[in-house]
């Protein structure tokens, strides 16, 4: 499958690959490699296949190659998510299908069933997929028009008297998003709903040409100094949304549409996101939010590019 078909991937034109590994191999090389392998070790791309001696009694397994340069055996999944994992790569890809098509997300007690794998590595195997839908450093700045805001996430009901604040001051987890309009959403768990905090996350992914609109949270006083234009709409008064003298609209309703399916996705899919791997779902969301505008297959080969140069091992990820 070459690039142009990448948009007419779904379930139907993929289902062959969820039953033959040796085309699911040959699908992922595709990806990783469009020009052909690779050398993980030393990017040489002097590579030959390894094949075994017809009198050999160790066959070699179908997609190992051996670099010409620095003499090390590779298959597709070395330096990347899939290293080490005992899972069919077949199987991991009807995973990401799945993770990549769900928009609200998918349990991995859902992903065990559909797959068949246990629960415990359902949930591991989630957590590399979302480590492959991670957003670089590099990604770059923020620009445009940028809508920045926070919420809290949590038990939507009371296990014990007084734990169901709303707002400011409860116990739930605080998450931040800075969304560009018809652009691009980084989201993150933040400690504080601070100056400092909020402030610093801003400046981290915001160019500062951009126009940055907020609510009336005190904590972002102090943004205009800094950046283009700072607009702030008054949820204190009731004020949702209103007309620049430009004829901008002044509103935060691209963070808190984000925000929405982040929320249907915890209380309907997930119902629990751990302090320790909130970060994950929060680039779950961020990832599947950028490609919204693109089919569900183009997305599952950006996860699958996404793949490239990184690991998470159980110990790290648990």
């Amino acid at each position: 499958m070459n690039v142009t078909s990448e948009a007419k991937l779904n379930l139907a034109t993929l289902s062959s690959l969820f039953v033959d590994e040796e085309k699911a191999r040959k699908f992922l090389e595709d990806k990783r490699w469009p020009n052909g392998p690779v050398c993980p070790h030393c990017d040489s791309t002097n590579i030959y296949t390894l094949t075994a001696k017809s009198d050999s009694r160790k066959p070699v397994r179908p997609g190992v190659y051996k670099c010409g340069s620095c003499r090390e055996q590779f298959t597709v999944r070395i330096g990347t998510v899939f290293e080490e994992s005992k899972i069919p790569l077949r199987k991991w890809l009807m995973a990401i299908h799945l993770m990549t098509s769900s928009k609200k997300g998918i349990s991995s007690h859902q992903i065990a069933r559909e797959v068949g794998i246990t629960q415990k590595s359902a949930w591991f195997l989630c957590h590399r997929i979302r480590e492959a839908m991670r957003q670089e450093p590099t990604g770059g700045l923020l620009k445009g028009t940028v809508e920045a805001d926070e919420t809290y996430v949590g038990a939507r009901k009371p296990r014990f008297k007084g734990t169901s604040k709303r707002g400011r001051g409860t116990s739930k987890k605080p998450v931040m998003v800075l969304v560009e309009r018809a652009g691009n959403a980084r989201s993150m768990p933040i400690e504080r709903v601070d100056s400092a905090t909020l402030k610093g996350e801003v400046r981290k992914h915001v160019d500062r040409s951009a126009q940055i609109m907020t609510d009336d949270w005190k904590s972002y006083d102090g943004l205009d100094k800094e950046f283009a234009v700072h607009d702030v709409i008054c949820h204190g008064t009731g004020e949702y949304a209103r007309k620049r003298g430009d004829g901008l609209s002044v509103n935060t309703n691209t963070a808190e549409s984000f925000f929405a399916l982040l929320k249907r996705g915890h209380y309907g899919i997930f119902h629990s996101f751990s302090r320790k791997h909130t970060h994950r779902y929060c680039d779950e969301f961020s990832f599947r939010w950028n490609r919204r505008k693109v089919s569900d297959g183009e997305r599952m080969v950006a996860a699958i590019k996404g793949a490239e140069g990184k690991r998470l091992t159980y110990k790290r990820g648990r």
